[in-house]
């Protein structure tokens, strides 16, 4: 009898910890993509069928108040058979290991990010991040970058009207609330923490997700754990 209650209980938690939103396997800490080349995402689909819509935004910035820089597309998060996008990456300035990517969806109030890397015209003209840890103390590398001959980082199509529910911003993915179809620049309100934030190379996002991953967020010293829920 102990033995079957045992099974039940872990059937149960395992239910619980299931995964349904997108999660962002790439780009993560310590990645470095060049400006005119290919800039290539990668991520796990969502099993729900709800991120039919997913808009993915080039992000700056700590994990409490992320810059957008501009959307670099919108796919079908649900697709399993097209779990990857590139686009030509972007003049920016500077040349740090502090962008990541957001994704987002009207049908959800969650938002996943992927870990802090970097973009530059050249592998020996990447400088440190500017900052060491986060506004909250955590110890995960993190600066506000920009689009150079930019003359605005409105994105199309998103807002920053949802709750988060951070996922890992300090490692590879995060998830947060800050999605919504708007023109606005969305910003989350969640705490990141070293589990779900974005790092150096990836965003430092506190991570509340069923499966605690480890995101050392965009850039690599940024990622968070997230409780998916």
């Amino acid at each position: 009898m102990l033995a079957a209650l045992a099974l039940t209980i872990l059937a149960s938690s395992a239910a619980i910890f299931v995964h349904a939103d997108p999660d962002p396997t790439n780009p993560g800490p310590g990645d470095v993509f060049i400006v005119g080349q290919a800039c290539s995402i990668t991520w796990n689909p969502d099993t729900t069928g709800a991120w039919k819509t997913m808009i993915i935004q080039l992000k700056t910035g700590d994990n409490f108040d992320m810059v957008n820089l501009t959307t670099v597309g919108t796919v079908d998060g649900t697709d399993a058979t097209k779990t990857s996008f590139s686009y030509t990456c972007p003049q920016v300035t500077p040349y740090s290991p502090i962008y990541f990517y957001q994704f987002s969806s009207p049908a959800s109030t969650n938002s996943v990010w992927t870990g802090r890397f970097t973009i530059t015209d050249n592998a020996n003209d990447i400088v440190p991040a500017a900052e060491s840890t986060q506004p909250d103390g955590e110890a995960i590398p993190w600066g506000t970058g920009a689009l150079v001959n930019s003359t605005s980082t409105t994105t199309v199509g998103t807002t920053s009207s949802m709750s988060a529910t951070v996922s890992a911003l300090g490692t590879p993915s995060a998830t947060s609330s800050n999605a919504s179809v708007s023109t606005t620049t969305a910003s989350p309100t969640s705490t990141p923490s070293s589990g779900s934030q974005a790092t150096g190379g990836g965003l430092g996002l506190a991570a509340q997700r069923i499966g605690w991953k480890t995101a050392l967020t965009l850039g690599v010293s940024a990622l968070g754990f997230t409780l998916m829920l």
